[in-house]
């Protein structure tokens, strides 16, 4: 069974920093496109960041551009979020997704850790 788990968030105040991680298995993702989303209450979800299968290729909404940074260990079969400077607009539950064919369809998602920043 295939399941993505993710795991770092917490409550901390703005301009700190979180990492958080997304640990696979059932099967390795080191070849597809995975993703970070999120969704803050009251909103719809969405894209955070976007990491290519080698890692080489990264993509970010703008609100976190400088901020945020993705990565993967495919060695680990694990991806990551580092974020600094966290901002109270950063407030939300966070997502992992795998992509078998690319985006926009994602065919696997984590059930989500909670980010909460203070002001």
């Amino acid at each position: 069974q295939v399941q993505l788990v993710e795991s770092g968030g917490g409550l901390v105040q703005a301009g700190d920093s979180l990492r958080l991680s997304c640990a696979a298995s059932g099967r390795t993702f080191s070849s597809n496109y995975m993703a970070w989303f999120r969704q803050a209450p009251g909103k719809e979800r969405e894209f955070v960041a976007g990491i290519s299968g080698s890692g080489k290729f990264t993509y970010y909404v703008d609100s976190v551009k400088g901020r945020f940074s993705i990565s993967r260990d495919n060695a680990k079969n694990t991806l990551y979020l580092q974020m600094n400077s966290l901002k109270f607009e950063d407030t939300g539950v966070y997502y992992c997704a795998a992509s078998l064919r690319g985006p926009p369809k994602y065919d696997y998602w984590g059930q989500g850790t909670q980010v909460t920043v203070s002001s």
